[in-house]
């Protein structure tokens, strides 16, 4: 994973839940929950909400699930950041669950709810079982052609 360090510090978020994030990331065996996955994943997440403008944000679907380029998919990103959060101690996991959780309501404002969500397997190359995660129910960028 370019870009993020297994150091590196998680943005907005104190040392202590950096270090207790660090050592998650470290006991993974997780392939996509690797050193430095969770400050990918926060810096995914917050440049696709970051974008300008008052038109909805879709996102993009891709179709290769390598370690890496399976971040493009920002829900990709909510799904290490879920993965992180259910394994961090009792205060990381508040910590962290209060950053995600202002991300998330920027993202449930910026995007649109998917009416046929609910009769689609999950797009996840993760753990989650059916039916997918709340974020995995909205509304993708349509593909070319």
């Amino acid at each position: 994973m370019r870009g993020a360090g297994p150091r590196e510090h998680l943005p907005g978020l104190t040392r202590r839940v950096t270090l207790a994030v660090h050592e998650v990331e470290g006991r993974s065996e997780e392939y996509y929950v690797k050193p430095g996955a969770t400050v990918l994943a926060l810096r995914r997440y917050r440049a696709f909400l970051a974008r300008s403008g008052r038109r909805p944000l879709y996102p993009q679907v891709d179709d290769c699930s390598c370690n890496g380029c399976a971040f493009r998919d920002v829900r990709h990103a909510r799904d290490v950041l879920e993965w992180v959060m259910r394994r961090l101690r009792p205060r990381p996991r508040g910590e962290l669950e209060r950053l995600v959780a202002a991300l998330d309501a920027v993202y449930l404002d910026r995007t649109l709810p998917d009416p046929h969500a609910a009769h689609r397997a999950s797009s996840s190359p993760l753990w989650w079982p059916q039916p997918a995660p709340w974020w995995h129910d909205r509304l993708v960028e349509p593909t070319p052609g």
